[in-house]
This record gives C-alpha cells, structure tokens and sequence, in this order.
C-alpha cells in the first residue's frame, strides 16, 4: 500500500518548498493539492491558483508524485486544464497525476456566473468533461461538439511525458461516474459518503466496499482488469482520526487494505486547522515506523 498526502496551497513559496520537501524526503509517494479558486473554512484567507503552485512544486521537488485533488469542471475548460497538464508533466519530468471530479456546490460552482447543475447534470459534464480530456492528453489534434463543450482543432504538441498519457485518477461514488472510472480511469478516488459527514467507520467502511463492487462489476461490463485501476481512499470522512497516532495509521491501513485499496491519502496537519490538526510528530512516524512495512 501507497501512503500519501494533500497539502492545501496556502503557504508562501519558501514555507512551501519546505512542506513538500519534507514529504518527499519521508518518502511519502505523492503529494497532492486541492484545485478550488477559495475552500470553505479557507474562503478569506490565503489560498493560491492550482496548477502555478504546482509548477513550483515540480522545481522544488525532484521524486515525488504531484497530483491534483481534484481538478473541477466548475471553473475548469477540458482544453486549458489539458495543455496546464501537459506543460506541468514536462516540468515535473512525468511526476504528474490529475485527479478530476464533478464538482461540488459550493462557491466554485457560482464564482464565474453560472448556476448549480443537478446531480445527473454534474455526472453529465464530468463524462464528457473526462472523455475530452482523455483525447486531448492522448491526440496532437482534437476536435469535438457536445452538450457543454466544444473544441475547434486544439493542439496538444509535445504531448505528455508519460505515455499514453499522463495518469487520470477520477473520483466517483455513484454507479454512473463510477462506470467511467472503470472506462477511462487509471486510478479511483473515493472518501466514502461525501453527504455523509457523521458516517461512522463501519458505515464507511460498507459504503466504500459498496462502491468497490460497482466499479469491479464495471470493469466486467467493459471486458477490464479492476486490479488494472489503482484504488485511493482519501482520509476524510470516516468519522475517526486515523493519522492521530501510529497505531490507530497501521490499523486503519490495514482495514482498508483488507477492503482492497491500493493507496491511502491523508490532509498535511495544520495546528490552527480543526480537522486536520493531528500531530506532526505522528506524521513523522508513519514515515519511519508505518510506511516500510505497507511497502512489504
């Protein structure tokens, strides 16, 4: 099992080289961010463009993997985010994995304008949101009409480092994003009930193996290898504190490894954070104690 970790783009560009640093002398195999124009609780404070920060990522950073969490077809154009990737894949020397999603609710979804679709309509767009983004990322010339896009002969010249293209990790819950993941995805993103904040563990833990069966049963409709698909639980809404000590990591570790997932992601710890606000020195032995032996 894979252990890595989402630091939020808040800091100043030397606090920044210094977090990301640490994470990739941890040897922690990737390092993600949020892409939201403002978050939440973060709304008025400091909070940086996505993929600017993580181009600074990549020149401060030499190994680890450096990804979005999730890329938002709120505010995001399948063309731009595609030529962002391509270019920020060269500049990390294919370290690049972009997560997309359907986008939430929340200010994103209104900051350029437009109105909050309905669940189905949300699903619609990321489909073809992913489907134009698999072109683009694989294609030098891509055209295409649908429902919420067109594209007139966009280039995408080199093309990406990484070949065939550079890794889509797409977060889903339901049957239908879920049926595209199994299509399109080299990697699956879930945290559980995103509208479940008081889910307990076990609750969790049936959700998820819920949602892991609909993506094998996918798979299976499509002719796919679901092992072919790396399978990442993003520590959020479990409804316990996993990285507040060693022991109660390792368990949880190896609970969701019983289940099937390949990778587990857990939030950079912030002492003025009310969520996040486990102990640093915990997350220092996970690295020494913890990762060795998941890596077995």
């Amino acid at each position: 099992m894979r252990v890595s970790v989402i630091i939020l783009p808040i800091y100043s560009r030397r606090r920044m080289g210094e977090i990301w640093g640490h994470a990739e002398e941890l040897g922690f195999h990737a390092a993600y961010t949020y892409d939201h124009l403002s978050w939440r609780r973060y709304r008025d404070h400091e909070w940086h463009a996505t993929i600017p920060w993580l181009t600074g990522v990549a020149t401060a950073t030499r190994t680890i993997r450096i990804g979005t969490m999730v890329a938002s077809p709120n505010f995001r154009h399948p063309v731009t985010l595609a030529k962002d990737a391509m270019t920020l894949d060269h500049v990390s020397g294919g370290r690049l994995e972009l997560g997309v999603g359907a986008g939430g609710i929340g200010f994103d979804a209104t900051v350029l304008g437009g109105q909050v679709l309905s669940p189905r309509d949300r699903a619609d767009r990321l489909r073809e949101f992913v489907e134009v983004l698999d072109r683009l990322l694989r294609e030098p010339v891509t055209s295409h009409r649908g429902a919420f896009y067109t594209v007139n002969e966009a280039r995408m010249i080199p093309g990406c480092v990484q070949q065939p293209r550079l890794p889509l990790a797409i977060a889903a819950t339901g049957p239908r994003t879920l049926a595209l993941t199994a299509r399109f995805g080299d990697a699956w993103i879930t945290n559980g009930e995103p509208d479940r904040p008081d889910a307990t563990p076990s609750e969790t833990e049936r959700a998820v193996g819920a949602q892991l069966r609909r993506l094998e049963d996918a798979c299976a409709s499509l002719g796919r290898d679901p092992s072919t698909i790396r399978r990442i639980f993003m520590i959020d809404n479990t409804g316990e504190r996993p990285v507040a000590s060693v022991p109660a990591f390792e368990e949880f570790a190896g609970r969701y490894g019983a289940l099937g997932f390949t990778d587990l992601v857990f939030h950079h710890p912030r002492a003025d954070d009310p969520v996040w606000d486990d102990p640093d020195d915990v997350v220092e032995q996970i690295a020494t104690d913890v990762l060795p032996r998941l890596a077995d």
